[in-house]
């Protein structure tokens, strides 16, 4: 029976929150050995932003660390430290930028989620791994906790300190999987891109109020204004009080008011999702979003969203019929290849790739054409090495023959 894991082996550390003590830390990290592992706490759904409120991070002959950010600003002295060290994260992406942000960078990593991954496991967050690995429970319960709070509970910080206890042995059950499935390249490549581009912050999304969850029930420009203007004032209310967005007005409340344009109080407060105190006292403020989108003129409404790149799939049966076939095809190649070789589809392609190869595809396509689109979106050699060649043939036709490259 899995055993539960409740306290660290070495007891629960204070959180480190001075420059004299950093430079110890930094120190006795350096004198460790082998790789170190590393984890950060954020507050999403509380904050504004991403940023991390606590760092922690074990290696053995050193012990388990736990940083607090807040009273010491960038954390280079540490990044300097471990510099060459290999970095054990489980969902290295979610955390590389907010580490990065503080001065932290790692040359070289391994992700425990993406190589459970390509290793095949159904379940890959870090208690399913570390139970079905390591004989191992964690207590997950305090993953979604506002670690921007101080002081942290004694609690939350046995939870962060044991969140990087299992990581460098799970690691190594990990390699042996990897290693005998044959896969040990396919990770070093992913492992090697994701420390190259992982703490890059995703580039903004053009207009990001179109996501606004039920958007979809609002009909004509002028109600897409009103949750754009909605929208963009709750933005700036959220950023000014460093709150999630959510928790100043939901997308519902956005949605209800866009849907039935209260022009005062009275009526805006009537709608769902305007009755609590703290939106209630922002009343003027959602108010002259919804008359800023009144007063547009028409050739100042919302135009239909551009797409950068093919259109959703669902509308390719109707604007071209081939490239739909195109499609199908495609995915049912990447479909068969991953259940082959046992991982998700996903993680032998990005969806993204295939419907950009299938609605514009080479001229000629050969698999050598085929692994240059796949290479310029970002495609590893282990992916185009296995799908080149089935892709070329999919997207040759139905007959299943794939172009021959005279120079290839």
């Amino acid at each position: 029976m899995p055993v539960p894991l409740t306290t660290p082996r070495d007891g629960t550390p204070r959180p480190v929150t001075s420059p004299a003590a950093l430079a110890e830390v930094a120190k006795r990290l350096a004198s460790g050995r082998g790789p170190i592992a590393v984890d950060a706490e954020r507050a999403s759904g509380y904050r504004y932003t991403q940023r991390a409120y606590l760092v922690q991070l074990r290696r053995d002959g050193a012990g388990t660390f736990l940083i607090d950010p807040l009273p010491l600003g960038d954390l280079h002295e540490l990044d300097q430290a471990i510099d060459g060290t290999e970095w054990v994260l489980h969902a290295a992406s979610q955390d590389l930028p907010c580490l990065a942000e503080l001065g932290l960078r790692p040359g070289k990593l391994f992700d425990t989620e993406l190589a459970a991954r390509l290793a095949g496991f159904e379940r890959v967050g870090l208690a399913a791994l570390t139970e079905q690995l390591l004989g191992y429970t964690l207590d997950k319960h305090h993953s979604a906790a506002d670690w921007s709070v101080r002081p942290l509970p004694e609690t939350w910080l046995t939870y962060a300190a044991l969140d990087v206890e299992l990581l460098v042995p799970l690691r190594e059950h990990l390699v042996a999987e990897l290693a005998r499935q044959g896969k040990q390249e396919w990770a070093a490549q992913e492992f090697a891109a994701l420390a190259a581009t992982g703490a890059t912050p995703p580039r903004p999304r053009p207009d990001p109020w179109r996501r606004t969850s039920g958007i979809h029930r609002v009909r004509g420009a002028r109600g897409l204004a009103r949750i754009r203007e909605l929208w963009y004032a709750r933005d700036r209310v959220a950023a000014r009080r460093d709150a999630a967005p959510g928790r100043v007005l939901p997308d519902a409340a956005i949605v209800a008011a866009a849907e039935a344009d209260p022009s005062d109080e009275a009526a805006l407060l009537a709608v769902p999702g305007f009755g609590g105190r703290s939106v209630r006292r922002l009343a003027r403020t959602w108010l002259a979003a919804l008359a800023r989108a009144r007063e547009l003129a028409d050739g100042e409404l919302p135009a239909p969203p551009v797409y950068d790149g093919p259109p959703p799939p669902h509308r390719w049966a109707e604007r071209d019929p081939d490239a739909a076939a195109r499609l199908a095809r495609c995915r049912q190649a990447v479909t068969e290849l991953a259940t082959t070789h046992q991982l998700p589809p996903e993680n032998l392609i990005a969806p993204d790739q295939i419907r950009r190869l299938a609605w514009d595809p080479p001229a000629e396509p050969t698999p050598e054409q085929v692994t240059r689109v796949l290479a310029a979106g970002g495609a590893r050699r282990w992916q185009t090495g296995l799908l080149a060649g089935p892709l070329a043939t999919a997207l040759a036709g139905p007959a299943g023959r794939a172009v021959t490259d005279p120079a290839g």
